[in-house]
């Protein structure tokens, strides 16, 4: 059996590292926003290249304080409208939803899984305020155009880089450092996966790192004095430790990954298997390589009877959501056609040339 994704075996590299960093943690009885938190936020920040990084809860955590703190700062005001993909995993909506802002679903496109730029334009109004694309899988959007269409409208760019850690684009800026904010998570499975939950925040404006801050710790300025309606929303000191471990090799693990995507994509030869568009730059670290099939569940079928593991990200799109009925009655053909014939393959930097192989081989024998 190749499992879809063994985090096991990813994080028993580290295991001596992570055990003497919970000796120290808990002999320093200091376990709420202290020096490890500080140091992950500075390491994170030079890695991303921003000035500020803020280590929050976890990845919805995150977009929604930038939200609330663009609230705060005369930004955005409530009901103001945020242009978001159609096909994003729906933390990226709960956290506009959340902020008493108005999500508009944008159209996506069918070869990168991105916004339809198109779409995109001819979605915004007098009420738009900010865009907030969606490196889905851990592909960059196209942020180029898409800043090029918020400086002509006036619009704030906040990042969902949830999936794209140290994805960069030509001129070597990485994810979280192209836009006015972004928000990224650190749940296990992510390219840099804590032990945990866990998120943070990047971004070069003084004044939003400042009510972040503040609000991801009750809207605390000063111990017991509150300057807003804040949030419990704090990175957890030991998860803080487990990440300044783990983050040193990401690109060595991101380079990994393009290794064996670009052995599924010159390998994998199928009619019947639609394979992602990619560049070949490091504008995608695939933290997921999703094919499509028409006939999806014959593929699972065939996938289980094999022992490959997969999953499916995700079966059913925002907008047929029970939790998001308001959304029921809008149509989005490509988002749909992707929802219904996409499927994620193993991918990880632990898998070996023997398993690539036999993936490639099971996919090519359906």
């Amino acid at each position: 059996m190749i499992p879809f994704l063994d985090l096991k075996a990813i994080n028993q590299g580290f295991e001596s590292e992570f055990q003497n960093s919970l000796r120290l943690f808990l002999d320093s009885g200091y376990y709420i926003l202290g020096n490890q938190v500080k140091l992950f936020e500075a390491n994170f920040a030079r890695y991303c290249g921003t000035t500020h990084c803020i280590g929050v809860g976890n990845g919805l955590d995150a977009l929604r304080l930038i939200l609330e703190a663009y609230k705060i700062l005369g930004k955005l005001k409530e009901n103001d409208e945020v242009l978001v993909a159609s096909n994003t995993f729906i933390a990226t909506i709960l956290a506009i939803k959340q902020a008493g802002l108005k999500p508009v679903l944008v159209e996506t496109d069918l070869d990168s899984y991105n916004f339809d730029l198109t779409s995109l334009k001819n979605a915004i109004s007098e009420k738009t305020k900010a865009i907030m694309p969606v490196h889905l899988y851990g592909q960059l959007s196209p942020m180029d155009e898409i800043l090029k269409i918020s400086k002509e409208n006036n619009l704030l760019v906040i990042e969902d880089a949830a999936q794209a850690h140290g994805a960069k684009n030509k001129a070597n800026k990485y994810a979280g450092n192209l836009g006015d904010a972004a928000g990224f998570s650190f749940y296990p499975t992510k390219n840099l996966g804590a032990l945990g939950d866990g998120g943070a925040v990047t971004t070069n404006d003084d004044a939003l790192a400042e009510v972040i801050k503040k609000l991801r710790n009750y809207g605390t300025s000063t111990k017991y004095v509150n300057d807003f309606l804040g949030f419990n929303s704090r990175l957890d000191e030991l998860q803080a430790a487990f990440l300044n471990i783990k983050l040193p090799t990401l690109d060595a693990d991101n380079e990994i990954r393009r290794t064996i995507a670009k052995k599924y994509i010159s390998k994998i030869n199928n009619d019947k298997i639609t394979l992602p568009y990619y560049d070949g730059s490091k504008n995608h670290v695939f933290h997921l390589f999703v094919i499509r099939v028409k006939n999806r569940n014959t593929l699972v079928d065939h996938l289980d009877r094999n022992g490959i593991g997969h999953l499916i990200h995700y079966p059913i799109p925002p907008h047929k959501q029970q939790a998001l009925s308001e959304f029921s009655h809008l149509s989005f053909p490509n988002a749909e056609k992707i929802h219904n014939e996409i499927i994620s393959i193993p991918m990880s930097p632990v898998m070996i040339e023997e398993e690539v192989e036999r993936v490639i081989s099971v996919l090519n024998s359906y």
